[in-house]
């Protein structure tokens, strides 16, 4: 997966999905995401547009503008975004900004996910810098978590 996993590193992926889980307890779409940097973790956020009353508050925004504040830099030159879900334009756009060098997702969104799905933001000749992507990274169990989190809500 990268250079940010392997013997006594951290998991970004595992960090993602916690955060998920953590949103997912407040009452948030259980989206969960961690910047890396080699084997140094600069932020882990989860979702959180409710609580924040923000529309932008999503978990890899959030993560970013972290990073960016513990890099003092607006860019994320040779950092690596790992998420739990594909992410939607707005991310991907903040993604593309930052100038995020990979990005790993679990789960595909056709519903709302702009990578492989809707605007392919990165694939848009308009998109100034596009990571490398590598998706479907534990995607069964981020699409369980997704599942069991708004059947509840149905309930």
């Amino acid at each position: 997966m990268g250079d940010s996993c392997g013997a006594g590193r951290p998991d970004p992926l595992g960090l993602a999905f916690a955060a998920a889980r953590e949103a997912a307890l407040l009452g948030e779409v259980p989206v969960g995401a961690a910047v890396v940097r080699g084997s140094t973790v600069l932020a882990v956020a989860g979702n959180r547009p409710r609580a924040l009353h923000d529309p932008t508050a999503h978990a890899e925004v959030l993560a970013i503008r972290a990073a960016c504040r513990a890099l003092g830099d607006e860019r994320l030159t040779g950092c690596d975004l790992y998420v739990t879900l594909e992410p939607c334009a707005l991310c991907a756009a903040a993604i593309s900004f930052a100038r995020i060098r990979r990005l790993y997702f679990a789960a595909s969104d056709p519903k709302g996910g702009a990578v492989e799905h809707g605007p392919r933001f990165f694939s848009q000749p308009t998109c100034h810098h596009a990571p490398e992507v590598y998706g479907g990274l534990r995607e069964s169990e981020a699409a369980a978590l997704l599942r069991d989190f708004f059947r509840d809500r149905r309930d």
